[in-house]
């Protein structure tokens, strides 16, 4: 005998163009193609959006595979903690896991930020994405956002001091911070590492490809190192340490929020810092992220500012100050 349906899921993929490509090490795109799970119970609406990205070896089509193979346990009533051992961490749980939290919230009055436990949720500054590109292209796109407090900036291996020379002349009062995606290799690392710090550069993320980052062990950077690729959940994450200073938190490789504030909490008593990461999506995505940026150094959920158009009840942002979620976004 089955059991009985207590909610139905909804499972959509949508798409958001760009404003500008967004450019990395790996390659380039004009939009966001993001898939978003709905969780109805009589009259409340949960929702969740993540981003399948193919550097972990996912799709849009494996991610609503993923999402519809546990439709008959989500429908039954499975909750957010039975959903920890239904998916793996990846984007298709972190669809549900949000979508569980926002109709948890919805049912209960109570704010997904209380209901995790948190003090009321504040603004919070958010870095700006400079996509990877020829020094003179990054300087004008560092111009142009040069008011902004802190910036990214993507870059690729080869020439990436010139590029850091180029944004920081163009935005001298600017935070950078900087992503290599995993473009270093070892035998530059010192010499990329210098140039960093002679453009006072305040992070280096993801400097040398996962599970190939041996290189980093035991040595003292000028700039602290931040892992992004290297660190998905809780698992493996103690072996980091002698690594990076900084791990990278992103709901979509967690595999959603429940996952995300543990690894918060195991992070902080091993001694990382924290810094607070999206992918690029809607504020549909980011809303969930906002509760763990109390802690964070970092704080990159620029996501929505990099998209043409945004869904109209997304976040308010000024300038790169992001608040809170309304309620009828999330949470």
């Amino acid at each position: 005998m089955s059991a009985p349906t207590i909610r139905q899921l909804d499972i959509r993929v949508e798409r958001f163009a760009l404003k500008n490509a967004f450019v990395i090490a790996r390659g380039a795109k004009t939009e966001a193609v993001v898939v978003v799970a709905t969780l109805r119970e009589k009259s409340w609406l949960g929702r969740g959006e993540c981003t399948p990205y193919a550097r972990y070896g996912e799709s849009v089509e494996s991610v609503v595979a993923a999402i519809e193979s546990v439709r008959r346990e989500l429908e039954a009533g499975a909750d957010r903690f039975a959903l920890q051992s239904l998916l793996p961490a990846g984007a298709a749980r972190n669809a549900l896991d949000c979508a569980l939290w926002d109709l948890d919230a919805k049912i209960s009055g109570v704010p997904a930020s209380q209901l995790a436990g948190l003090h009321r949720l504040a603004p919070c500054v958010t870095a700006y994405t400079l996509s990877v590109g020829k020094p003179e292209s990054m300087a004008r796109a560092a111009a142009e956002a040069s008011n902004r407090p802190l910036l990214k900036i993507k870059l690729a291996g080869e020439g990436d001091a010139a590029r850091l020379e180029a944004v920081r002349a163009a935005a001298p009062e600017a935070e950078l911070i900087v992503d290599a995606n995993e473009a270093w290799r070892p035998e530059n690392l010192e010499a990329n590492f210098d140039a960093c710090a002679q453009n006072g550069v305040a992070l280096v993320e993801q400097p040398l490809p996962a599970r190939e980052d041996s290189a980093l062990v035991g040595r003292r950077w000028p700039v602290p190192v931040c892992a992004d690729e290297s660190v998905h959940d809780r698992h493996g994450l103690a072996e980091l340490r002698e690594k990076y200073d900084l791990i990278n938190i992103k709901l979509d490789k967690t595999g959603g929020l429940t996952e995300a504030l543990a690894l918060s909490d195991a992070a902080s008593n091993l001694g990382f810092g924290l810094f607070v990461g999206c992918m690029v999506a809607s504020s549909l995505a980011m809303a969930p992220a906002l509760l763990l940026t109390g802690r964070a150094r970092f704080v990159d959920l620029d996501g929505p500012l990099l998209l043409a158009q945004d869904r109209p009840e997304g976040l308010r942002y000024e300038g790169s100050t992001v608040y809170p979620p309304e309620r009828a976004l999330w949470g």
